[in-house]
């Protein structure tokens, strides 16, 4: 099977967790294999769904994975930031029928439980690189 091939949306919003987020995740793609070929970094997460999407347009990128942040506020802010950026990388992915995986931790939480779950990018990665090679197993099976 020929070497995997992802994009990556980066959010700068809370960048000294997602500058972390974003090596483990570059590591562990090289680590399993697949290769990062574009990075795209946006100011936050609910800026992410259009740097998905002019990655997606790309004929050579197997999938996205994407990393971000979400802190919680005074204000339920980050529910809506985070609810909706979900729902638009979940659209676009069944849109070009393509992976794009969910890197971003949060709501709810505080500065400490996201520097515990900066781990969500390998597990972004990984769950891209799979499902990428479940679908082409499934399209070859045809």
């Amino acid at each position: 099977m020929e070497k995997i091939k992802l994009g990556m949306v980066v959010a700068e919003f809370n960048r000294d967790i997602t500058y972390m987020m974003e090596i483990l995740a570059k590591e562990h793609a090289e680590f399993l294999g697949a290769e990062i070929t574009d990075i795209l970094r946006v100011p936050g997460t609910f800026d992410v769904p259009i740097a998905i999407k002019k990655i997606l347009e790309k004929s050579d990128v197997d999938g996205v994975v994407t990393i971000g942040c979400v802190i919680e506020g005074e204000t339920e802010h980050d529910e809506v930031v985070a609810q909706h950026a979900a729902r638009k990388i979940m659209d676009l992915s069944l849109e070009y029928g393509k992976p794009v995986t969910l890197g971003i931790s949060g709501p709810g939480m505080g500065r400490i439980a996201a520097h515990q779950r900066v781990d969500y990018a390998k597990r972004a990665v990984e769950a891209a690189i799979k499902l990428v090679r479940r679908l082409k197993e499934y399209e070859e099976s045809k």
